[in-house]
């Protein structure tokens, strides 16, 4: 074990898109566990766009971080001490941690991984966080049925991959959008989705949408917001629903955005919308482990990491998402 512990912390506080004046690496100590904690050498470390609020100075449904604070988010990694009578030095945990080489953790708040099952770096993906929320924003919030159109918007990313997946073992006809003709083709190549719109060749959503949803929207998963979402709006039909998982497209705005009014076109459809934290799902996602991990055991759920190496280069894993640089989960591989 190195001596040195480093950690990358928030230098200030971004205006619009944050860059690498935001982030400052620093070199501590090696942290040491109390009773039942675990020391952890972190593996990977995930990045996630829900992080960007954190660095706002306002109060938002994750707590803000402050100015000086280290950044903290999921990790996968190995014990190296443990004062837990629950688990081992040597077994592989994964857990909010901090963009650090090692990560005090208690152990109560852990979950075992196994790597027979997947890669370490799936844990932070598809077994992780947003496998769970693309798990419970569609099958509780959109409540699809067979036969239903599904469009996910952010359909290459970590949560929208795994929601049109779901959508399709759950019988649905499945449309995604996303930023690539590499990302399109993998999205209907090998995740199985029925048709896929790369956004950067068309400046109509709606006349593509409408070649590729010819029979309207009954379920709307919503990573993005923006332009294409306004489009989806009007191609909602019947008793359709909108699940809002995020909003990347405005994170980075300084002003909240003037756009088309999307209310009145929830009328005459009756459409309902709902947004969704993963949190309020905490005491069931014992079982949505156990079916996501199934489905992946099975084949029937294909998982894909972008891997960025080195702890140096987090906050540039980080600004990758708002460029649209990662296919499936963007982490950080901190130590082989």
């Amino acid at each position: 074990m190195t001596e040195t512990n480093r950690g990358w912390y928030l230098a200030e506080r971004p205006t619009g898109e944050p860059d690498m004046d935001d982030f400052e690496l620093r070199d501590g100590e090696v942290p040491t566990a109390s009773e039942g904690e675990l020391l952890v050498r972190v593996k990977y470390l995930s990045v996630d766009p829900y992080m960007r609020g954190r660095m706002r100075d306002r109060e938002s449904y994750a707590e803000p971080w402050a100015v000086g604070d280290i950044l903290k988010g999921g990790i996968v990694g190995e014990v190296v001490e443990s004062n837990s009578d629950h688990y081992d030095a040597g077994e592989f945990v994964t857990g909010e941690g901090t963009w650090a080489d090692y990560s005090v953790l208690d152990a109560a708040d852990v979950a075992p991984v196994d790597p027979d099952v997947a890669a370490l770096p799936a844990y932070l993906g598809t077994l992780g966080m947003p496998g769970r929320t693309a798990y419970f924003g569609l099958l509780e919030v959109g409540a699809p049925e067979p036969g239903d159109t599904v469009v996910v918007s952010g359909a290459a990313g970590a949560v929208g991959s795994v929601v049109g997946q779901i959508a399709k073992l759950n019988g649905c006809r499945v449309v995604g959008f996303a930023g690539t003709d590499e990302k399109t083709d993998w999205l209907t190549d090998e995740l199985g989705f029925d048709a896929a719109i790369n956004y950067n060749k068309t400046d109509d959503y709606g006349a593509v949408l409408e070649e590729a949803a010819s029979e309207g929207v009954d379920v709307y998963f919503d990573n993005v917001g923006g332009p294409i979402t306004d489009a989806v709006f009007t191609k909602l039909n019947l008793d359709a629903r909108v699940a809002v998982c995020g909003q990347i497209a405005h994170y980075n705005d300084e002003e909240v955005p003037m756009g088309p009014r999307k209310l009145p076109q929830l009328i005459a459809p009756r459409a309902k919308v709902q947004g969704l934290l993963i949190t309020d799902y905490a005491t069931r996602f014992e079982k949505a482990n156990e079916r996501l991990t199934t489905w992946v055991a099975n084949g029937d759920l294909v998982h894909r990491e972008s891997i960025v190496d080195g702890l140096e280069n987090a906050p540039d894993a980080f600004l990758g998402l708002f460029s649209g640089e990662n296919i499936g989960k963007q982490v950080v591989r901190v130590a082989e």
